[in-house]
């Protein structure tokens, strides 16, 4: 009989020992307890308040109602172990009500019987959620750390504090090609062999950590393969608590695409920008190329206009390799530069020796070693092959990746080279260069010039300028259009470029204008030199369908005698042209002093001329027109007159010729038009008995378009009618061949404007040509009136002249006439209206007023003489005053 030994109250054994202790554990666990069949026989708050189930959800049901599917609990060998009586401690996870995890530290504490079999089991759980959770979360972290670690571009070193490495990334495989294998337990630079520069990294870098410090170094490093790569190499120290180093964290970054453009870039595009010669720009190219690549040997070539090869760069080349392939022609079998130029796309030969490109240069590849190469034209923004970069190797084998990265980069630096190269060459030829001839232009011609003056001053010899003007282009360009203008400029350029000397220099200088420079000449040399120029210039040159023989106005001035120095030598040649141009196209005429003086008076007057214009100082006189029949006036003409206050009056034919030349013309018939409206416009106000003025107009006036406007504005803005007003043109008119003259004149004329020839007879004119303008008037040229009266040939001259007129319906106006006789010849002839000394000179509007008056008094006194023509004395004709 076994005794029952009791304990005292409170005791841990006694009965209420073990209550009290189970109230303990039930405030501060979770308590579950279980039948022998695993199904939930109590629960208490705490586990309720954990899962979220009420104990009526839980009495009675399966254990595994609060198991997570995915972390089963009650194993078979969970309950073998606890019908063996042995408690289980484990961290579980459970589910709650929400489906939301909850974790506990539990144990599992089996109650057996007296004969050992299990009765129940008490499960006492701590919950864990909140730590498990952060724990979990950390190890997610590490876990994605790793994978990000491996799965990275960047190589990652860590190693202890004396160097030797602990752990590499996958990316560190990848990228240098050595496993954790081949570095893990050896120092860091060991297994990359003799390297200097990335075992003085090595060594800055743990100096650096050693004092707390990051290092950030770029170095140059040859891979496991010995394949070089630029990488940037950033290490951080990790200290433990106590602050001692106990690891480095080496991180490496392939830098090799971005080093490349940095180095390469760099250096080829500040070459650039300090304007450095294009040569010097690829040997920079190439040097840092094999820098970065030491196994290649870079080469650089130009194609010519020709298609032909030309070496710019390849300092590791010998000189002999140079001269084998400089000039050597592209096409389908030219070794490796020139096929790939000829065909615009990459060539690469592993093998020169077999390689059929190379069958015509096998003797250079075996005089300076070379085994392989790979050419890559390089190609201009129009398509243009401009030249090629090639890589050769002295072993067989082809480009590999960092080779691909920098012939990528090269290629496009040597394309901009290029295009700098050429974008300078056009500016030059721009700055010096005439862009439609070719030939040096104004300010070429003044520097090569100068040296030439400088250089016959050195040898004391003579040399000549010649000042070449087209004559009679701006009658080509006006007629043919500015088309066939340029063609004709281009042939004389040629053509005068033809018949130099190396030394002689020629220029387009303006518009039609050409210089010569004939160096180390005399005076017979240079009649030479221009018989030969003209012989040149006056062949036929065809244009379209016109055959055209040019000619040109030649002044020559000479060094010495004529200027030490070349802007007075081209002044004194230009006024030598403008002497020649007087006298006779086509003419040469060589400087004199004389000419100077000309020249001098000349510019003086021009510039009179352009200040009377803009300061009004230029009058009009008016000659009256008079109705032979029955003497009245039918009209003015406005005729200009210049008073200059130094050089007295200037005559008509001078300074309308010089305003032809210097292009006032325009300008003083405009002025002229609006004068002679205004001074019609008064003498009609105040009762003035004149009806119309005649006003002269240039040939080149009828070139301006808006002339036609300018007329119809003038005479509104004056209250005119289009008949009050006549326009005189010259027969010269008709020589014109500005294809729009004629359609200026019809556009006048349509306003209601008479027009009147002028100076009929004297010219060029035709039948033919007379019947396409819309004249209503002819003006007989004072050298027939002249001779009227005592040439029978004259009088069958202004005979027809009339008989002209009247078939066409015309009114002939005889000018010059100057007395009785010559009045009496006309009037028996037929003509009707003259105009001349007999009546009145040209008058100024103060004396043409009083003249008039007198005229119209004398005329109503007037008696028949019994030949049906009137008989008066004429008034008396006012000295004609001066402005």
């Amino acid at each position: 009989m076994v005794e029952s030994r009791q304990s005292p109250p409170g005791a841990p054994g006694s009965a209420a020992g073990q209550d009290a202790l189970l109230a303990a554990l039930d405030r501060s666990l979770a308590m579950l307890t279980l039948g022998p069949d695993g199904r939930i026989a109590d629960v208490n708050d705490n586990l309720l308040a954990a899962v979220g189930y009420a104990r009526s959800d839980l009495i009675g049901q399966p254990h595994s109602i609060l198991s997570d599917p995915s972390q089963p609990t009650d194993t078979d060998e969970l309950w073998r172990q606890l019908r063996a009586g042995k408690p289980v401690t484990a961290l579980v996870r459970r589910r709650a009500r929400d489906g939301t995890p909850v974790w506990f530290e539990a144990t599992y504490n089996p109650v057996l019987d007296d004969q050992g079999h299990l009765v129940e089991v008490i499960k006492l759980g701590a919950d864990v959620t909140a730590r498990v959770t952060r724990e979990l979360a950390d190890d997610e972290r590490l876990h994605l750390l790793s994978l990000g670690v491996d799965a990275t571009d960047n190589a990652v070193l860590i190693s202890d504090k004396i160097g030797r490495a602990r752990y590499v990334n996958a990316g560190f495989t990848r990228m240098f090609g050595y496993t954790a294998d081949d570095i893990v337990g050896r120092l860091a630079s060991e297994p990359f062999g003799e390297q200097p520069a990335l075992r003085q990294a090595f060594r800055e870098s743990l100096m650096a950590v050693r004092e707390g410090q990051g290092c950030h170094t770029e170095v140059l490093v040859l891979d496991k393969l010995r394949q070089p790569l630029w990488v940037s190499l950033v290490s951080n120290p990790i200290f433990d608590e106590a602050g001692e180093l106990i690891h480095i964290v080496s991180l490496f970054t392939d830098i090799t695409q971005s080093k490349i453009q940095e180095v390469l870039q760099h250096k080829a595009l500040a070459a650039m920008v300090r304007d450095a010669p294009l040569v010097e720009v690829m040997t920079l190219i190439c040097r840092e190329l094999e820098t970065i690549a030491p196994e290649v040997l870079a080469s650089i070539l130009r194609v010519d206009e020709t298609g032909h090869l030309h070496t710019l760069a390849g300092p590791s080349l010998p000189p002999e390799y140079h001269e084998a392939v400089d000039g050597l022609a592209i096409g389908p079998y030219a070794g490796t530069c020139g096929t790939a130029a000829y065909f615009a796309r990459p060539v690469i030969v592993t093998d020169m020796e077999t390689d059929p490109l190379w069958a015509n240069f096998r003797f250079v590849v075996k005089q300076f070693g070379l085994a392989a190469s790979w050419s890559m034209p390089i190609v201009a923004n129009d398509g243009r092959v401009c030249g090629t970069l090639a890589f050769y190797y002295r072993t067989k084998r082809g480009p590999d990746a960092l080779h691909e990265q920098l012939l990528d980069v090269c290629v496009h630096l040597c394309k901009l080279a290029f295009e700098r190269d050429e974008s300078r060459a056009r500016i030059r030829q721009l700055a010096f260069s005439d862009s439609l001839t070719g030939l040096p232009n104004r300010s070429m011609l003044h520097a090569r010039a100068v040296q030439a003056v400088a250089s016959a001053q050195g040898l004391e010899a003579s040399l000549a300028v010649l000042f070449i003007d087209l004559d009679r282009f701006k009658q080509v360009n006006d007629s043919l259009g500015h088309q066939a203008g340029d063609t004709l400029l281009r042939t004389v350029g040629e053509r005068l470029r033809r018949e130099l000397r190396g030394a002689d220099i020629v220029a387009r200088l303006s518009g039609d204008e050409f210089v010569v420079v004939l160096t180390e000449c005399n005076r017979e040399s240079v009649n030479v030199a221009i018989n030969r120029l003209q012989t040149a210039l006056s062949a036929p040159c065809k244009i379209g369908r016109v055959t055209l023989i040019p000619s040109g106005s030649i002044g020559v001035s000479l060094y010495p005698a004529d200027g030490r120095d070349f802007d007075t030598l081209l002044q004194r040649a230009d006024m030598a042209m403008y002497q020649a141009k007087l006298t006779n196209r086509g003419n040469v005429c060589f400087f004199s002093d004389d000419l100077d003086a000309r020249a001098q008076e000349r510019l003086e007057l021009e510039t009179a001329m352009r200040d009377a214009l803009r300061q009004g100082t230029l009058r009009l006189h008016y000659q009256p027109q008079v109705n032979l029949l029955d003497e009245h006036v039918c009209g003015v003409e406005a005729l200009t007159r210049w008073m200059h206050p130094e050089l007295g009056e200037i005559a008509p034919s001078r300074f309308i010729a010089l305003a032809e030349e210097c292009g006032l013309i325009g300008e003083l018939g405009t002025w002229t038009l609006r004068e002679s409206c205004r001074q019609l416009a008064d003498w009609r106000d105040r009762g003035i008995g004149i009806s119309t003025v005649a006003v002269n107009l240039s040939p080149t006036n009828f070139h301006d378009h808006e002339l036609p406007h300018k007329i119809a504005e003038t005479l509104l803005e004056f209250g005119l009618s289009p008949s009050n007003l006549s326009i005189e043109i010259t027969e010269s008119v008709l020589m014109d061949n500005n294809p729009n003259t004629l359609r200026i004149i019809d556009r006048v004329h349509a306003l209601g404007v008479r027009l009147s020839m002028d100076d009929f007879g004297t010219g060029y004119s035709s039948l033919g040509y007379l019947r396409r303008l819309p004249v209503s008037e002819l003006k007989l040229d004072r050298s027939f009136v002249h001779d009227v009266a005592r040439d029978e040939t004259v009088r069958a001259l202004t005979s027809a002249i009339i008989s002209i007129g009247h078939s066409l319906h015309l009114t002939v106006v005889a000018e010059g006439v100057e007395n009785e006789d010559q009045r009496a010849v006309l009037v028996s002839q037929g003509y009707r209206v003259a105009q001349g000394y007999l009546f009145s000179p040209a008058l100024a509007p103060h004396d043409l007023e009083p003249w008039l008056a007198q005229w119209n008094a004398s005329r109503h006194g007037a008696t028949d003489n019994g030949g049906g023509e009137l008989s008066r004395q004429p008034p008396v004709v006012p000295t004609p005053a001066a402005g």
